[in-house]
């Protein structure tokens, strides 16, 4: 593990935020001893005179002193050590977001910028934070000795909150608003996920906050969009997966809708946010002017219903569960083999003839009912019958040693394990390692996308919790 970094707390004395240092660990009495309720909750409080901006220079300042992550020789996963804040800045770099949300679209909207060089502080509850630093388990093993078993990082946090700061700030209080009023006018992206009108409550809201930084991006994460009968419902993955089509042709052909195996509508519509964020940094650098983003679960997963939907647009074709299958495309789907299950598709002609040699049955190709793709969706079970007998008659590694190298789609159904020893996610550097202060060495996934210059990077761990007291370390700059 690195050197224990440096936590930096914030607090105001009077219209001014203040900010003051103090080295991990701190005894729990000691923590008490200085610690009092500033902005109508818990957040760390000594008597520093160091101004907010102040300390954003100096951060933006050390975002510039990196080293590059070191490959782990037996894994090959990427090492971070967090005391260096090591990574090349990236594409995003002098980016500085302003992270108001929670769960998973929004974080994870804002780890994407994040790890692109993005400095995000994050904003936290002081009443125990974000909703899903209490999701476990599982947690990651507590190291920290001057702390109890009881305040372990969850999995869940872990995963969608590196690459930030955290500060926990009563945004309902006067002072709590004010010191979200300082940040703004210091900050180039907003990104928030409260009920519409909400913020605007608060004082927060766009119009509001525009009048303080006209070049703010400010987005907006809801279930169901600022406009509109259902605007002000709150939005839940799972319920957008059931209401807007996502779980109704998911499952098997005869059994019941089940949901995707993750909240893949909360990450779609993290993924359109960061994309819409990164276009309006790209207007803004032509017209000078920020804007409003107005995302949501809804319209992500309608628009995510992609061939399926235009199906329906176009023909009125309503769709239904087909479980691995594809409705236009036959074989496309999971076969038995004698002891497993393979993934085959043959999307073409070619790629027809080619299985069909492989799995020795170079008669079908030829014979009317399964000459051409539309013959083959006609007569899909018959085919499925004759295929799922022949490859029922070998092992599982059979069958993909005889498909490897010919040319047609073919995959195994790796459980999770499988999937991050695959040699393939190991050489694309997709597992990495940092230091983190509470639970130690800890692997998350790495960035997605690989960039020739301006490389994402992980810099900095997930900001850690201090559950005991409900609170965290105020700001953790960690």
């Amino acid at each position: 593990m690195g050197a224990i970094p440096r936590t930096t707390a914030i607090t105001t004395k009077g219209n001014r935020a203040l900010f003051s240092s103090f080295s991990r660990p701190l005894q729990d009495q000691q923590r008490r001893d200085n610690t009092k309720d500033v902005n109508g909750g818990n957040s760390i409080f000594q008597d520093n005179n160091t101004t907010l901006e102040a300390l954003l220079s100096k951060t933006h300042q050390e975002r510039h002193d990196h080293t590059p992550a070191t490959p782990i020789a037996a894994t090959t996963s990427n090492t971070v050590d967090a005391s260096t804040g090591g990574g090349a800045p990236g594409p995003l770099d002098g980016i500085r977001v302003l992270d108001l949300t929670r769960v998973l679209a929004g974080p994870y909207c804002t780890q994407l910028l994040g790890d692109l060089g993005a400095e995000v502080i994050k904003i936290e509850n002081p009443k125990g934070g974000d909703d899903t630093r209490a999701w476990g388990p599982p947690f990651a093993k507590n190291i920290d000795p001057s702390s109890s078993d009881s305040q372990q990082e969850s999995a869940y946090f872990l995963g969608v909150n590196r690459n930030k700061k955290s500060i926990t700030v009563n945004i309902r209080s006067t002072q709590g608003r004010d010191l979200i009023h300082d940040l703004v006018k210091k900050c180039d992206v907003l990104v928030e996920n409260y009920v519409p009108g909400k913020l605007d409550e608060m004082g927060l809201g766009y119009e509001q906050l525009r009048a303080l930084n006209p070049g703010l991006i400010y987005t907006s994460i809801t279930g169901y969009g600022q406009t509109g009968p259902y605007r002000m419902k709150p939005g839940y993955d799972v319920m957008i997966e059931a209401e807007a089509g996502l779980m109704y042709i998911t499952g098997e052909e005869n059994g019941t809708p089940v949901k995707v195996g993750v909240a893949v509508t909360d990450l779609t519509t993290g993924l359109y946010a960061h994309g819409a964020i990164m276009a309006a940094l790209l207007a803004r650098h032509k017209t000078g002017r920020g804007q409003h983003i107005d995302c949501s679960l809804l319209d992500s997963q309608v628009v995510t219903l992609a061939n399926i939907a235009s199906s329906y647009l176009i023909s009125g074709q309503e769709a239904r569960r087909m479980g691995t299958s594809h409705p236009s495309i036959v074989p496309y789907q999971v076969l038995p083999s004698r002891d497993s299950h393979i993934m085959i598709g043959a999307g073409n002609d070619g790629q027809f003839k080619i299985l069909c040699s492989v799995l020795q049955l170079p008669e079908l190709p030829d014979l009317p009912d399964f000459r051409t793709n539309m013959d083959r969706v006609r007569n899909r079970k018959a085919l499925i019958t004759i295929l799922t007998e022949r490859l029922r008659t070998k092992d599982n590694a059979y069958w993909l040693g005889q498909l490897e190298g010919r040319g047609i789609p073919f995959a195994p159904i790796n459980n999770i394990a499988q999937t991050f020893e695959h040699p393939q996610v190991i050489a694309r550097d997709m597992i990495q390692e940092i230091d983190h202060p509470k639970a130690g060495r800890i692997k998350l996934t790495g960035p997605a996308v690989k960039y020739s210059e301006t490389k994402p990077s992980i810099r900095i761990p997930p900001p850690a919790g201090r559950a005991h007291r409900g609170d965290f370390e105020g700001c953790s700059w960690l």
